[in-house]
C-alpha cells in the first residue's frame, strides 16, 4: 500500500490504528476520575495522548524504519483533521437552528468579548516578549517568534500558528514558532477545560436555573421540517458529508495569509445548513443521534492527533519559563474575558462560558462545557464568538511578529 509518498504495510497501519484505540480507551478511563465534582472528561484522552507522544513517539517512528517519523507525523495529521471536521461540523449543525436568533440578540456582546479575549492575549504576549528580551537577554526577533508560538498554543489556534510561521523571515524562526506552540498547547487545552468546570463550582451555580436563563437568551427554534421531506439516507451521513466537503473547500480559500481554515469553513457551512434544515423537499439535517456520536468521535480523534504530536514536542523542547509564559497567556484572557462578560456585558453564566470557549478558540473545552451544562445550546455562544476570535488572533499574531523584528 502506498501512503505519504512511501510504502507502509497493512500491518503497520493496523498497529497505528491499534495505538489510537488504546489511547482512546485509557483516556476515557482517566477522564472518568472525578475529584470534588471535577473531571477531565474527554480531555483525559489528550493527557494520555501527550504521555504516549512523550515516551513512545520516537520508538514508534523507529519501528517504521525508513521515513518513520514522517509517516507517524502525517498519520497524526490525518487523525487530527478528520476529528476536527467531524467535531466542528456536528457542532455547527447542532447550533444552527437557534444560532442566528441568538446572534441577533447578543451580536455586540459576542464581538466585544471575542476581541477583548484576543487583545488581552496579545498584550500579555507582548509583555512576555519584552520581559524575555530584557531579563534573559534573548534576541528580540527570536523571543517574538517563540512567544507568538506560545500564544497560538495557549489559544490552541492552528490558524494563528500557521499565520505566525508564514510571517517570520527564516526557517529557523519557523521552527522556533513551532516549538512555542507545542510547549503551550498542553495547558492551553487542559486550562480551559478545567476553567469551564471550576467556575460553575466556585459560583455554586444551579444548572437548572442556568439552563433556563440560557433558554431565555437562546430560545429553541421551531423545526423547519414537516416530516415529509426526502431523506438522502436514514442517518444523515450524506448531508453531513456534503457539508464537510463544502466546508473544507470553502475554508481553503486564502486572502493574503488569512484563511478560514477547515475549522472555520466547516463551522460556517454547517451553521447555515443547520439553520435552513431542508432545501425544497430534501432534508439536509442529520439525525440528532448521528451528530452527537460524530461530535464525540471527532473530539476524541482530534485530541489524539494533536496530543501525540504535542507530547513529542513538549518533552524535546520544554523549558519551565516558556511553560509559565503559556500559563499566563491562557489564564489572563480567560479571567478578564469572564469578568468583562459577567459584569459589563451581563451575559448569563452558560452564555459567558460558551463565549469564553469560542474566544479562546478551544474545541476541547466546548465538549467539556456541553457535558457540564447538560445542554447543547452553549454551542451557539461558542459558534458566535469563534469567528471573531479566529480573525483577531491571526491578525494579532502577524502584528506581533512584525513589530518585534
Amino acid at each position: 500500500m502506498v501512503l505519504f509518498g512511501g510504502i507502509l504495510s497493512i500491518k503497520t497501519i493496523s498497529f497505528l490504528v491499534f495505538c489510537v484505540f488504546v489511547i482512546a480507551g485509557l483516556g476515557y478511563l482517566l477522564g472518568r476520575i472525578t475529584i470534588k465534582g471535577v473531571s477531565l472528561g474527554t480531555a483525559g484522552v489528550f493527557i494520555v495522548a501527550l504521555l504516549f507522544g512523550a515516551f513512545l513517539y520516537n520508538p514508534l517512528a523507529e519501528q517504521l524504519k525508513v521515513g518513520g517519523a514522517t509517516y507517524v507525523s502525517n498519520a497524526l495529521k490525518i487523525v487530527e483533521n478528520l476529528g476536527l471536521i467531524l467535531f466542528v461540523t456536528s457542532v455547527g449543525f447542532i447550533a444552527g437552528p437557534s444560532f442566528f436568533g441568538d446572534l441577533k440578540k447578543n451580536f455586540k456582546s459576542y464581538i466585544l468579548l471575542g476581541v477583548i479575549i484576543i487583545l488581552v492575549g496579545g498584550l500579555s504576549c507582548a509583555g512576555c516578549i519584552v520581559l524575555d528580551h530584557k531579563v534573559f537577554g534573548r534576541n528580540l526577533e527570536e523571543a517574538g517568534a517563540m512567544l507568538v508560538g506560545l500564544l497560538s498554543g495557549s489559544l490552541t489556534s492552528t490558524p494563528a500558528f500557521s499565520a505566525a510561521k508564514a510571517t517570520v523571515t527564516s526557517d529557523e524562526l519557523e521552527a522556533i514558532v513551532a516549538v512555542g506552540h507545542g510547549i503551550a498547547y498542553l495547558f492551553g487545552v487542559v486550562g480551559v477545560v478545567l476553567f469551564v468546570q471550576l467556575v460553575p463550582k466556585f459560583a455554586k451555580a444551579d444548572m437548572d436555573i442556568e439552563r433556563a436563563k440560557l433558554s431565555e437568551s437562546a430560545p429553541e427554534a421551531p423545526s423547519k421540517l414537516s416530516g415529509n421531506e426526502l431523506e438522502l439516507d436514514p442517518f444523515g451521513f450524506c448531508a453531513f458529508s456534503i457539508v464537510a466537503v463544502l466546508g473544507v473547500f470553502f475554508g481553503s480559500f486564502k486572502f493574503g495569509n488569512f484563511s478560514l481554515t477547515t475549522t472555520g469553513g466547516c463551522l460556517i457551512l454547517s451553521l447555515i445548513f443547520g439553520h435552513f434544515q431542508r432545501i425544497g423537499k430534501v432534508c439536509i439535517m442529520p439525525k440528532e443521534s448521528t451528530l452527537k456520536v460524530f461530535r464525540e468521535l471527532g473530539l476524541m480523534l482530534f485530541l489524539i492527533g494533536a496530543g501525540v504530536a504535542g507530547g513529542a514536542s513538549f518533552v524535546k523542547y520544554f523549558q519551565w519559563i516558556y511553560f509559565i509564559y503559556g500559563i499566563i497567556m491562557t489564564l489572563l484572557p480567560m479571567i478578564i474575558g469572564f469578568i468583562f462578560a459577567k459584569f459589563v456585558l451581563k451575559l448569563n453564566l452558560l452564555n459567558n462560558l460558551g463565549s469564553i470557549c469560542g474566544g479562546m478558540t478551544s474545541t476541547p473545552a466546548l465538549g467539556t462545557l456541553i457535558s457540564t451544562a447538560g445542554t447543547e445550546k452553549v454551542a451557539g455562544a461558542y459558534a458566535s464568538t469563534y469567528p471573531i476570535a479566529l480573525v483577531a488572533v491571526v491578525l494579532v499574531s502577524q502584528f506581533l511578529i512584525i513589530i518585534f523584528r
